[in-house]
């Protein structure tokens, strides 16, 4: 009887541990050996619009007149840049203040007070061929500030670029892979994971035969300014199982 009980027993014991074991092997992860790499792709283009901030500053003893001043040149500016082809759409205010500016005598009081007023508008402009001759224009028409110049491209050309961009670098990414792969003697499997993203979206490259602060040079003669370049850069990481 007692050897039957122990022979019970043994058969049970056997059973739970192949049981476990089997377990154990279902809930284990196959160890898969993987490979990082990342590459970069890069489109140099050549701007097509721009964007400029032009400013009217007007100063007068009298609040009225600093303000009635201030909007004859703002007038006679927008006009210009309808003139010149800038649609109204295209000439955005985006800054207007209006301040008094006090003078104080050796005391501290005040001994004249002025006004000030600035207004600014943003304004696009579409046909970068004309930005030289729409600067010079808008200067002879009274603004007596001109800053924040910055280059562009349309949104479908940037579009295109960007996609360039990125597959430029997947490509670039899949080469070096395929280098590593061969001096470390492996093989390449299946793609485990793609990130891409872009590395900082436009960046403007300038040519230094010409500087922005030519803007407010003389007005007799067109302004020279140097759109540059636009580099629109992605960046790829890959993981790859190697074998």
């Amino acid at each position: 009887m007692t050897t039957k009980i122990v022979s019970i027993i043994l058969a049970v014991a056997a059973l739970v541990l192949a049981v476990s074991c089997t377990a154990g092997d279902i809930g284990k992860v196959p160890n898969i050996r993987t490979m990082n790499v990342s590459g970069s792709g890069k489109v140099t283009m050549v701007p097509d619009m721009a964007y400029i901030s032009i400013g009217v500053r007007t100063e007068d003893a009298e609040v009225s007149a600093a303000l009635n001043g201030n909007t004859t040149q703002a007038l006679k500016i927008s006009q210009a840049l309808q003139e010149m082809g800038v649609e109204e759409k295209d000439i955005q205010t985006t800054n207007f203040n209006v301040y008094p500016m006090q003078n104080y005598d050796n005391e501290g009081k005040v001994i004249k007070t002025t006004y000030v007023v600035e207004n600014t508008v943003y304004v696009t402009v579409r046909k970068l061929a004309d930005l030289g001759t729409i600067l010079d224009k808008t200067i002879k028409s009274g603004a007596n500030s001109i800053y924040g110049i910055s280059f562009d491209v349309n949104e479908e050309a940037k579009k295109a670029a960007l996609d360039q961009a990125r597959d430029l670098a997947i490509q670039d990414a899949k080469a070096k892979a395929e280098a590593i792969a061969t001096s470390s003697g492996v093989s390449l499997g299946e793609i485990q994971g793609i990130n891409v993203y872009s590395s900082g979206g436009v960046t403007p490259v300038y040519d230094s035969k010409y500087g922005l602060g030519g803007a407010m040079e003389a007005a007799s003669a067109q302004v020279p300014v140097s759109a540059g370049t636009l580099i629109i850069s992605f960046e790829a990481s890959l993981t790859y199982e190697i074998k």
